[in-house]
């Protein structure tokens, strides 16, 4: 009798013991970067954040290098609600809330903590409104960093040095109308393909914050990068608002500040990252050239009277902000 009722406590510790493993939930993050970047770090570090604030409950599995699908295909899953997370990319979002795209108008930040404080404000509160109509939740806008001009054929000085080259953009619009605008052949591509477009000679060249062509070895393949800084790029944190729904506020809360507290540290290595990998890249043979802005800005200013026309509140917003940032830094 004693032995029985031993046994079945025992048996009684090993399922209550058991059971939040098997009540553990897995979502998965998928991201296109490589490891090393900012990105794929920050990504991992929510993970552990969110795993640590529910407990174990939810469990977040990262895939880097698109092992999960490429941002477009990421995009799809989560609205289907098959994908729970995505540290996404500007363009390929701004393919389902073209909003997005705003904060690409060229030449619009001279600096990343001037990025930052729009889109902690009115413009990515809207941002946030018009994802969910999308079935997607915004949890936090990441950084993508500012822009520059890498490419095989010379350096880029003058919008004239752009005539004639095939220069691959991400499936953004607005980058699009960006290079079209200074005389480039604009060919968006998915990021995954690049390196390879790039070593075939299938484009000219591209555009990236330094922090993407170091992690990607872009700078194996390119003789020179050109610091244009034509355009910002966020990095949009999205979940699934499929799955956000099904979860309780208590988890939707840690998620929330998981994503922000990641966010801070993503952002940080962002900022640090421009003057040390230029040295490491020069060390590599590439060379770097400085950029009068000035001429490229006036061959650019057409982009804002195309998105002013399909946009006028939303681009009024995100200027004046814009504006009002770059007076406070």
């Amino acid at each position: 009798m004693i032995k029985a009722i031993l046994k079945t406590t025992a048996l009684a510790a090993a399922l209550a013991a058991a059971t939040p493993a098997m009540a553990a939930q897995t979502l998965q993050l998928a991201h296109n970067a490589a490891e090393g970047n900012p990105k794929w770090i920050a990504s991992e570090r929510f993970a552990k954040l969110v795993e640590e604030g529910t407990n174990g409950e939810i469990h977040v599995d990262v895939g880097g290098n698109a092992q999960y699908g490429d941002d477009m295909e990421a995009l799809t899953l989560m609205r289907m609600g098959s994908l729970g997370f995505s540290a996404n990319s500007q363009g390929p979002v701004s393919s389902i809330v073209p909003q997005f795209s705003l904060l690409g108008l060229p030449f619009l930040f001279d600096s990343l903590p001037t990025a930052w404080e729009v889109m902690d404000g009115e413009v990515g509160n809207e941002l946030k409104r018009l994802a969910q109509e999308q079935g997607l939740v915004l949890l936090a806008l990441w950084d993508n960093g500012i822009r520059h001009v890498s490419n095989n054929v010379r350096p880029i000085e003058k919008p004239a040095d752009l005539q004639g080259l095939k220069i691959r953009t991400p499936p953004s619009e607005i980058a699009v109308d960006i290079f079209d605008a200074l005389g480039a052949t604009p060919t968006p591509m998915n990021f995954s393909e690049l390196y390879i477009a790039l070593q075939q000679g299938v484009v000219d060249g591209q555009e990236n914050p330094l922090m993407n062509i170091y992690s990607s070895k872009l700078y194996e393949v390119q003789k020179y990068i050109s610091l244009t800084g034509h355009m910002y790029e966020s990095m949009p944190l999205l979940m699934s608002k499929v799955v956000w729904d099904s979860l309780t506020p208590e988890d939707q809360k840690v998620i929330q500040d998981a994503a922000i507290e990641a966010g801070k540290f993503e952002r940080q290595a962002s900022l640090e990252a421009d003057n040390d990998l230029r040295v490491k890249m020069e060390k590599a043979g590439v060379k770097f050239n400085e950029v009068d802005q000035a001429p490229f800005i006036e061959a650019t200013r057409s982009v804002y009277d195309t998105w002013r026309g399909k946009y006028p509140k939303m681009v009024d917003m995100v200027v004046n902000a814009a504006k009002k940032a770059k007076a406070s830094q």
